[in-house]
């Protein structure tokens, strides 16, 4: 005769069914280590046997700098309001890195990691937070990059920086930007390990996004006939309250702010769904 096995003493236990809501932060507390890990390695294997290394961090803004500063400054001759042009377009270039570089790294999670996942049991989350977690580091080293842009502005030519009590919100912005490049690459993810010419899409919608964002203009001179085209994106009120509290500039309205916050909250809710019901099932299928 058998003795019944008591299910409390197990640590996993390991189904052909999967949930909305599986994951727990106990258990990805418990993988602590290896996300550390993981982010050391795409770290390093991003820098490795490179002239600049993590220098590379910091060179790829000041040429995207250059470049808008040439084509849509000198050039297309974009008004920038009181902010110069290079910390305008330097705020912008470091915002929207971060939500790029999240959103992307994480839209090909299980296609760049189907090996792995079919072998090893972990927390699926953990590889996209992994990612998450890089790019926050770059972001860091961009924001002190900009922070030394505004320093070199106020002591060699004289700028002034009205700074006001909506500087308390840029750390909630940042944060909500990285939930929102998650959120999507999460969803992504799921679709371009199912149909694979979906990834050409993802890059397409990045650089189509990217015009609906004030990165290369401030919301001010969009005409209002069609500022609702880009006023639909959560982003932008995240970008013009991060320039009016850090650079004194930008159009900040508490509607378009509450919008930001709840669609950011709804994404990362309904992507952490998505990924965590779909994640075992499309090892198969990748």
């Amino acid at each position: 005769m058998s003795e019944k096995i008591n299910k409390d003493h197990w640590d996993w236990e390991f189904g052909s069914r999967t949930t909305w809501w599986g994951w727990s932060a106990k258990e990805l507390w418990a993988y602590r280590n290896l996300l550390g890990r993981l982010v050391r390695r795409d770290f390093l294997l991003n820098y490795q046997q490179t002239v600049l290394g993590p220098l590379w961090i910091l060179f790829q803004p000041i040429l995207t700098l250059i470049t808008y500063v040439m084509v849509f400054d000198k050039l297309v001759g974009i008004d920038t309001g009181s902010i110069p042009p290079v910390l305008f377009y330097l705020s912008g270039i470091v915002l929207w890195s971060f939500f790029s570089d999240s959103f992307s790294g994480t839209a090909f999670t299980f296609r760049e990691n189907a090996e792995v996942f079919s072998k090893v049991y972990f927390p699926r989350l953990v590889v996209p937070l992994s990612v998450l977690s890089t790019h926050c580091m770059r972001f860091v080293m961009q924001f002190l990059l900009l922070l030394l842009a505004m320093l070199w502005y106020w002591v060699v030519e004289d700028t002034t920086y009205s700074f006001n009590a909506w500087i308390l919100f840029v750390p909630l912005a940042i944060i909500l930007i990285g939930c929102i490049g998650l959120s999507l690459g999460l969803i992504f993810s799921v679709l371009t390990a199912k149909y694979r010419d979906l990834a050409n899409l993802v890059h397409l919608g990045i650089r189509m996004m990217m015009f609906l964002t004030p990165v290369i203009y401030p919301l001010a001179i969009i005409p209002e006939n069609v500022r609702w085209l880009v006023l639909w994106n959560p982003l932008t009120s995240l970008f013009e309250v991060f320039r009016y509290a850090m650079l004194g500039s930008g159009t900040v309205d508490l509607l378009g702010l509450a919008y930001s916050v709840v669609v950011s909250l709804v994404l990362l809710l309904v992507s952490f769904m998505i990924f965590n019901k779909q994640g075992d099932k499309l090892i198969d299928v990748v």
